[in-house]
């Protein structure tokens, strides 16, 4: 059954713009359709917060607030977050669609992967991660599910800071079982996330990969994450006998369980995993585990594809493990010819020969034309990806065909002088002698910060998108030197070379400072003239309290007086309602320890007098306030002691 038919959003134009086409997947927070950018005529994935959970305020505003922080991060390996936004009860994100299938889907289709494999899907995994690690981000949730591989081989993460639910992992469902095998123990034990963190979980994954199964199984999320706190993650080597060194180092580096002796970030974990690649031969790169499900379906001659193009994955952006059928997924491997249909008498010899006649003509034919498809017309375009534009063109030439167009363009992933992507694509039937383009990387685009010095804050954000960059977070601070508002340094430091779309921090001035005055006790109009006087704004806030002060006197300020604030700020004045009057306790006759413990417990301070006939006495005599009598809380209460 069709169950895309039974969702009401489906078919309808949300917020005006996009066309749901059908539903992708169900997750734990969300659903991910495939729609339609009716204005700008795009295909794109629409994740809809779920009802219950888009009832509550401060999750979705935290939902909004993140997911507009991330889409600020621009990085090739990153699934893009276009737009956000509510239509009625819907909140809604409008983000890039990866026509592909997930790394889960390759571990379940494949099982154990080469390591050259493992590594081509790591690399680029670890570059975004690094982009975001830089520019403040931590994805928190990295997994399987959340590696898509598209079609054309790309590798992209998705769900950057995406808000999580705490209490997921208290459960024991099949998914969240999924999500704590890749949790780190600090995670688990103190609820902190930092670049460590995703560097931990990356180290799970490339264990996964390596080996087809999770490091740490169990019968519960409770026991997984018991092993995540008092167990090493093992080397893959234990399960995959042979496996090279350089990759078990990398597995315990970045899974190591104390935080501090892991790569600070997923920069750093790229270089490792860069300079653990450069140490492995050949037959280290392309063994194949015993783990590996179809190891005979490999093209051993294509190391640049991710995943080999003879396998069949579905083209889905999933949500969560939640989403997967239960059931096995059956592929038909090859058409069957329905049974021949029973003689229902007999047949004349002319007609029969005239089928006989046909089916040759027709089996004559279609052998011809896979003849001429087949004899050499057509050829493939070879894997071209990561190869040197030589080795590139060296590999068309033995294929019998021409180099077209050659483009350059900037690349995190793809080192300076590599084939980014080919026109046709690697795999493509072609004519013989047909040309093909290539996409060579010119490395990573970095640009100069520029020098913001000086500039209103709203110019410095203009000359850094200007520049290809983009503002970060603002600090604000004093300075007698810098006006209000105007920018007083940036971090990275002017002309530091960045990657374009790196966020900048901002230091901004606030001003000048001047001290605050203390106006507790005033009138509320001699209040407002001292402050004036010291060129600050006054506030008063809507609800009165009780104090010591008389009603219409200011009770309490913020900033408090004494501290320092910029030319112009606001002080925030809270008046009292006066004193609130309490029942004093009559503590005349008792043991002075005793009379104490009840007044302060009423809310009064206590003073004694014991003058000359009291200094070895213990008995209250007399006190200033009567028993029975009422007072200002928090006022003095004389006691004399005999």
């Amino acid at each position: 059954m069709d169950t895309t038919l039974e969702d009401p959003l489906v078919g309808r134009l949300l917020d005006g713009r996009y066309r749901v086409e059908a539903r992708i997947a169900v997750g734990g927070m969300a659903t991910v359709y495939r729609a339609v950018d009716t204005r700008l005529d795009r295909v794109l994935a629409l994740k809809v917060m779920h009802p219950a959970l888009a009832a509550d305020g401060s999750f979705v505003e935290r939902f909004i607030r993140e997911a507009k922080s991330v889409a600020r991060l621009a990085h090739p390996n990153v699934v893009q977050v276009f737009d956000q936004g509510t239509d009625g009860s819907y909140v809604y994100l409008a983000m890039e669609y990866v026509a592909g299938c997930t790394l889960r889907d390759v571990l379940r289709e494949r099982g154990a992967l080469q390591p050259r494999a493992a590594l081509d899907i790591l690399e680029p995994v670890l570059a975004a991660l690094g982009a975001a690690h830089r520019a403040g981000f931590v994805h928190r949730d990295m997994k399987p599910e959340n590696v898509l591989i598209g079609d054309d081989g790309r590798v992209k993460v998705a769900d950057f800071g995406l808000v999580r639910s705490v209490d997921t992992v208290t459960s024991t469902t099949g998914a969240v079982l999924g999500t704590v095998s890749y949790l780190a123990p600090e995670q688990i034990e103190h609820g902190t996330a930092d670049p460590r963190a995703d560097v931990y979980a990356c180290g799970v994954v490339l264990y996964e990969m390596l080996t087809g199964g999770r490091p740490h199984d169990g019968d519960s999320a409770a026991a997984v994450l018991y092993r995540h706190l008092h167990e090493d993650v093992p080397p893959p080597s234990a399960a995959v006998p042979g496996t090279a060194r350089a990759l078990d180092g990398l597995v315990a580096s970045a899974t190591a369980r104390a935080a501090g002796t892991r790569p600070e970030d997923a920069v750093a974990l790229l270089a490792q995993v860069r300079e653990a690649r450069a140490t492995l031969s050949a037959a280290e790169l392309d063994a194949v585990p015993p783990q590996a499900l179809s190891a005979e379906h490999d093209n051993a001659e294509d190391r640049t594809s991710v995943i080999p193009r003879s396998m069949t994955l579905p083209r889905l952006l999933p949500v969560g493990e939640e989403d997967r059928p239960e059931g096995p997924v059956h592929r038909t491997s090859r058409l069957q010819s329905p049974p021949p249909a029973p003689r229902r008498g007999p047949v004349r010899f002319r007609p029969r020969i005239m089928t006989i006649v046909v089916a040759v003509l027709l089996v004559l034919g279609a052998g011809g034309g896979l003849w001429y498809i087949n004899s050499g017309q057509f050829t493939k375009v070879p894997p071209l990806l990561s190869q040197t534009e030589a080795q590139a063109r060296e590999r068309l030439a033995g294929a019998g065909l021409d180099v077209g167009e050659v483009r350059r363009a900037f690349s995190d992933t793809v080192e300076r002088g590599s084939v980014i992507s080919s026109d046709p694509a690697p795999g493509a039937r072609v004519r013989n002698n047909a040309s093909v383009s290539l996409t060579v990387s010119r490395g990573p685009e970095t640009v100069k910060v520029p020098d913001l010095a000086g500039y209103r804050l709203d110019k410095a954000r203009s000359v850094l998108k200007d520049a290809g960059l983009e503002p970060g977070m603002v600090t604000r601070r004093f300075s007698a030197e810098v006006p209000r508002g105007f920018v007083i340094a940036s971090e990275p430091v002017a002309g530091t070379q960045r990657h374009a779309g790196s966020a900048i921090a901002l230091d901004v001035s606030k001003g000048s400072p001047v001290d605050v005055p203390d106006v507790t006790g005033e009138d509320l109009d001699a209040a407002k003239d001292d402050l004036a006087g010291a060129g600050l704004k006054a506030e008063v806030a809507g609800e009165r309290v009780n104090s010591p002060f008389d009603a219409g006197q200011v009770a309490a300020q913020t900033p408090g007086g004494g501290g320092e604030a910029a030319e112009g700020d606001t002080v925030t004045l809270t008046l009292s309602k006066g004193p609130e009057m309490v029942e004093v306790p009559d503590v005349v006759g008792e043991h002075v320890d005793e009379a104490k413990k009840r007044l302060e417990g009423a809310g009064f301070e206590v003073e004694e007098d014991r003058g000359l006939l009291g200094l070895f006495g213990d008995t209250v005599h007399k006190q200033s306030v009567k028993g029975g009598d009422r007072a200002p809380k928090g006022s003095k209460i004389k006691i004399t002691i005999r």
